[in-house]
């Protein structure tokens, strides 16, 4: 059975755990090591992973490039500009054709029902590198970076600000997955999609949606938040003076925890969501979270392979 990684409900709380931990130990056991050098074991050594962009990529291009070759895998890029895709040939098409010359496709692009064609027509597992409606690979990396911080993730209280947006949809599918809580500010008309909400309650976890920022971030361990205008979207004046008094500052850290984390997927816009004093303060561990990526990416391909 081929296993796709579409979004985290795919694999499931237990295979979640076991990713987890999965990178948990190989990063630790790369401690001093140059990034190119692959881990001891090499479980990828002689497959290949082709890597689709429709979307522009920084930490999920070079996560899953140096994450193939950690594992002693290879990789290939391909995108609309440079591929029979940006000519019109079928998402179909290029699956089945892929799945004879690759062993795992990533996609990532804008519409969530091209992932799902993707991984409909083809024969190798397929990786969601993001798409409009959700970001799980960004998740499995959120979450190894709290637990290497000290926070254990059941019981969690995890505060999101701002956008309803993809990244917060898989965030709220982990809570159910992993047993946390998450409280949700966002102003009108920008919530989150009802079905994630419905999908993380009936996962056990609490979802508290609200309109008062200082509310969500009351006694938080972990505040969360995005950019305010996603890739595609037009940077409307509107939508900023919306998302205005959920910016993370200061004095709404000052409502979480004492040991609160600041978590942000980036790039981030400093001066929009979140003020320099936040992104660039002692509580902020944003860039641990975008290391982590690789981490995570090995154990997200080392699961859709069956080596995990």
């Amino acid at each position: 059975m081929v296993r796709s990684f579409l979004d985290l409900s795919d694999a499931g709380g237990d295979a979640l755990a076991a990713m987890l931990a999965d990178a948990i130990d190989r990063k630790a056991a790369r401690q001093g090591w140059p990034k190119g050098k692959p881990d001891a074991d090499q479980p990828l050594a002689g497959h290949v992973l082709g890597m689709i962009f429709e979307k522009n990529s920084t930490r999920t291009r070079v996560s899953f490039d140096v994450a193939m070759r950690q594992l002693g895998g290879s990789t290939l890029v391909l995108d609309s500009s440079s591929s029979q895709l940006g000519r019109g040939e079928s998402i179909a098409d290029t699956a089945r054709v892929l799945s004879r010359m690759v062993d795992v496709i990533m996609l990532r692009t804008d519409d969530h029902a091209k992932v799902e064609e993707m991984a409909h027509y083809a024969h190798v597992p397929v990786i969601n590198g993001l798409t409009d409606r959700s970001h799980p690979c960004q998740i499995v990396a959120d979450l190894l970076t709290l637990i290497e911080h000290g926070k254990p993730l059941p019981g969690l209280e995890l505060a999101w600000f701002g956008d309803g947006n993809n990244v917060l949809h898989s965030i709220l599918e982990a809570a159910g997955l992993m047993k946390f809580n998450v409280r949700v500010a966002t102003p009108a008309g920008y919530d989150p999609d009802p079905e994630f909400v419905e999908m993380t309650r009936a996962g056990g976890a609490n979802v508290t949606l609200t309109r008062d920022a200082a509310e969500a971030a009351q006694d938080a361990d972990v505040l969360v938040t995005d950019t305010w205008v996603s890739m595609g979207q037009k940077h409307t004046h509107n939508k900023l003076a919306a998302m205005a008094p959920y910016q993370v500052n200061d004095a709404l850290m000052a409502h979480a925890k004492p040991d609160a984390l600041f978590l942000h997927c980036l790039p981030a816009h400093v001066g929009e969501e979140v003020t320099e004093s936040v992104f660039e303060g002692p509580r902020s561990v944003v860039f641990d979270e975008a290391e982590n990526r690789i981490h995570a990416q090995k154990s997200v391909l080392l699961w859709c392979l069956g080596k995990l």
